[in-house]
């Protein structure tokens, strides 16, 4: 864990049980992401937390040919974290998503995330939050292609279609990110 990042993505109000675009049992993720943000902050690791961050015109709505509903627009609360995501481990925040004739599902896509993490020292990225299926899994990608040894913690992550996932660990196994668990990671941290 010594040069490693823990990159929280999109664990948002929008994503989660009565949001405008909800992960099935998102919010249940909440405290395993907790217990994973405390072990990399007591280990004076970065614990960057994306957010979607659209424009409320933006090209992924329905209303504009788009596959999804109105979801994280900026500055409403459907964008903010979750509250129960707790504040104090997150070192950066990362928005991504807020060109509105662009998507980014990846934390790494025109936000300046990989050269943030190399300017704090980051060889390793672990990546977990909502969707498996989508920004999770383009983040986890983008991170691989971008130098990075990534993991996707299993455990602190949730799919829209649980079906899909097993086709993204292939993706993963072919681009060399790993699947681990969160419980491991917290006890492998502890002195």
């Amino acid at each position: 864990m010594e040069r490693a990042a823990l990159v929280v993505v999109d664990l948002q109000n929008d994503f989660c049980p009565g949001g405008a675009l909800p992960v099935p049992e998102g919010d249940r993720i909440v405290p395993v992401v907790n217990a994973l943000a405390e072990t990399f902050s007591r280990a004076g690791r970065p614990v960057v937390a994306t957010q979607d961050w659209h424009p409320p015109d933006h090209v992924s709505f329905r209303e504009r040919g788009g596959p999804w509903p109105v979801h994280c627009v900026q500055g409403t609360p459907g964008a903010e974290l979750h509250p129960d995501l707790r504040r104090e481990p997150i070192t950066h925040i990362v928005r991504k998503a807020y060109r509105r004739d662009q998507e980014a599902y990846s934390g790494f896509e025109g936000t300046g995330l990989a050269e943030l993490l190399r300017g704090l020292g980051v060889e390793e990225v672990y990546v977990c939050g909502l969707a498996t299926d989508y920004c999770v899994n383009a983040t986890a990608l983008d991170a691989a292609r971008a130098g990075f040894r990534t993991a996707v913690v299993e455990d602190a992550a949730r799919p829209v279609f649980p079906e899909q996932v097993a086709d993204r660990r292939r993706d993963w196994e072919q681009a060399g990110v790993r699947v681990v668990q969160a419980a491991d990671l917290v006890a492998a941290a502890r002195p």
